[in-house]
């Protein structure tokens, strides 16, 4: 299976950052990519740098955002993962993964289930916590895992994707670094980024894709000043390996073949899924054990 990483920027306005998503994808189609995967919330700057109640306005035109994305994807022929900001009610918003199938149909959708807090990083003030579970979605191309970017640093979700059959692992992120962080804490951030996302290839044999924006986005509340996002979308293997990863700055279109057939060759190998002593982990459940 073909598949492509789109990592791109944010161009000024919704419609230029657009028109640039749908140039790639055109080109990923071209190249005879099958599945294309998008960074997280795609159309826009990354907005929760701030608490600001005007940036609900930004869902406003979720539905009309899934009918073209719908479109895009019929168009191409393509599996299409889009990352939108979905109004589900007044005052009730989520932070959600929709999969579109190559004849444009929804296959199925994801809202966010861990959301973080931090500074720049005000999720929790927009986005209400995914309600559909960790539930893989069935596609012409196979059953993708789909969570996005916070839920990446959780091994339970990609287990809990892996254990209902998930092929692949797919994370649609934003995530960057302060240019006033010293050099050497921006590289611990990366090298852990990337650590742990490797450790669910390895924990589940299971391809893992990681799809990141790029740029610089200043913070508009002028509390801080600004994220740099830094990229490095990646695929790794069932044993961990590295596939391909991008480097930090550089908007791209890159098609990477997978096989499928390599996940079970190396569960066969490695048989973690028939080791787990799963009577002893109840404790699991606990937020915390006293």
């Amino acid at each position: 299976m073909k598949i492509a990483l789109i990592q791109q920027k944010f161009h000024e306005n919704k419609e230029k950052t657009i028109k640039k998503t749908c140039d790639l994808i055109t080109k990923a189609r071209k190249e005879g990519a099958k599945l294309v995967c998008l960074g997280e919330l795609h159309q826009s700057e990354y907005f929760c740098q701030s608490e600001n109640v005007a940036n609900f306005d930004l869902a406003k035109d979720y539905e009309n955002d899934v009918k073209f994305w719908a479109q895009v994807a019929k168009k191409n022929e393509v599996v299409l993962i889009a990352s939108l900001f979905e109004k589900r009610s007044a005052g009730l918003y989520h932070n959600t993964a929709v999969v579109f199938e190559k004849d444009g149909s929804i296959a199925g959708k994801y809202r966010k289930m861990h959301i973080p807090d931090d500074p720049c990083f005000y999720e929790k003030f927009y986005f209400t916590p995914g309600d559909l579970g960790f539930e893989p979605i069935d596609t012409s191309v196979g059953r993708l895992g789909v969570l996005i970017c916070w839920d990446q640093w959780y091994p339970e979700a990609a287990r809990i994707m892996a254990l209902k059959g998930a092929e692949i692992l797919i994370y649609p992120t934003a995530i960057g670094w302060f240019d006033e962080d010293e050099k050497v804490e921006k590289e611990r951030q990366l090298n852990a980024w990337l650590g742990i996302q490797k450790a669910h290839a390895i924990a589940n044999g299971l391809y893992v894709v990681a799809v990141n924006r790029v740029g610089f986005e200043e913070d508009k509340s002028r509390a801080q000043k600004g994220i740099r996002f830094w990229g490095n979308s990646f695929v790794y293997g069932p044993q961990g390996e590295e596939i391909f990863k991008a480097d930090s700055k550089s908007e791209l279109c890159v098609c990477v073949e997978l096989d499928k057939k390599r996940s079970e060759d190396v569960r066969r190998w490695w048989p973690f899924l028939r080791d787990r002593r799963i009577e002893f982990f109840k404790d699991l459940e606990k937020r915390y054990i006293d």
